[in-house]
């Protein structure tokens, strides 16, 4: 209590400056003054610190008049729009990549380069072109499908952990939703996202395969939209699923090992499905990889019908669409919690 009493002796209000210094030894700062405007009949008078030319502004020499411009508006309480906000949200998420992008570099870019040269110039020296390979050299036959293959990989990855980490560990969705972006709008951001790293590490194979002399045509910048689409395809519902668990992602695991690892090997990166048997087949048919894929040489090679490339084109977007629309109902659930 002695003490209290001691600082609130010096805690002096002076027009000069502070009691601790004597008057001469402060510096030359107006006096903190407050004006008002003239208010309407029957409202009461407002000070004209904000939001008004006329006010002073402490610490302004001679307490000049603050210009409009540099006074703080208030908020207008209107969400940002849709783009701008995916925007903030990829900004968020590049701040962390640019420090910490060479932990992906593995799986992006090594790993399907590995795959191309292992099964596609070893495995594929043992492989004589056929009717299956559509005449080609088994490594050109390979690329774009590895191309997309290593696209719905990473999609996957980008939509389990990352996402229930933001909303349970790390908590930075909650943090976005205290501003004006809305949980659909976080979706959004994060799907712009896993867009833009799917297209830059889709570029690097592409240039790496080049490199080797796997590409045979400039069809494969179709084949890299075909892959960011069916990334896509993938990561919504994925990303969907992701937010509903409260767990610590025990689940992610069974997702890998049954559904994208099968998917990897039996829809069609490695060989036709035609070659399954037939009671196999239709399940290589609902999966985006399998549309995706075949997208992916009907670009580079030609030979696609334009029925078949509408309809594969129609399976991806609808499952995009399904993705966003659970993802959005998910995403809301979760930080309204």
């Amino acid at each position: 209590m002695d003490e209290a009493e001691n600082l609130c002796d010096r805690l002096v209000v002076m027009d000069g400056g502070p009691a601790d210094h004597p008057p001469s030894t402060t510096a030359t700062t107006a006096p903190i003054t407050t004006t008002t405007t003239a208010a309407a009949p029957g409202a009461a008078s407002q000070p004209a610190g904000y939001g008004f030319s006329g006010s002073s502004w402490p610490g302004r020499p001679g307490g000049g008049a603050v210009p409009e411009s540099d006074m703080p508006r208030p908020a207008t309480g209107r969400a940002v729009g849709p783009v701008r906000a995916a925007l903030i949200v990829v900004e968020g998420m590049w701040t962390w990549y640019r420090r910490n992008w060479r932990a992906t570099v593995v799986s992006s870019v090594v790993q399907p380069v590995l795959f191309l040269l292992a099964l596609g110039f070893g495995l594929g020296s043992q492989v004589r072109p056929a009717e299956a390979t559509g005449g080609l050299s088994y490594v050109v036959y390979l690329a774009p499908a590895l191309l997309v293959a290593t696209s719905v990989q990473i999609a996957a990855f980008e939509s389990t952990y990352p996402i229930l980490s933001a909303f349970k560990w790390q908590q930075t969705y909650l943090g976005i939703a205290a501003s004006p972006i809305t949980p659909a709008q976080i979706l959004g951001g994060h799907l712009l996202w896993v867009a833009l790293r799917l297209g830059v590490s889709g570029a690097a194979y592409l240039l790496v395969a080049a490199a080797l002399g796997t590409l045979t045509s400039p069809g494969v910048i179709l084949s890299l939209l075909v892959s960011v689409l069916a990334g896509l395809a993938f990561s919504a519902p994925v990303a969907a699923y992701s937010a509903t668990l409260q767990t610590e992602g025990q689940q992610f695991s069974a997702l890998f090992r049954f559904v994208v690892m099968p998917m990897t090997l039996f829809a069609g990166t490695f060989f036709p499905v035609d070659q399954l048997p037939v009671w196999v087949r239709p399940v290589a048919w609902l999966t985006p990889l399998w549309h995706g894929t075949e997208l992916s040489r009907g670009a580079a090679f030609g030979g696609l019908s334009p029925l078949a490339a509408a309809g594969h084109l129609a399976f991806l977007l609808t499952l995009l669409g399904v993705g966003v629309w659970f993802g959005a109902r998910s995403f809301t659930r979760r930080l309204a919690a």
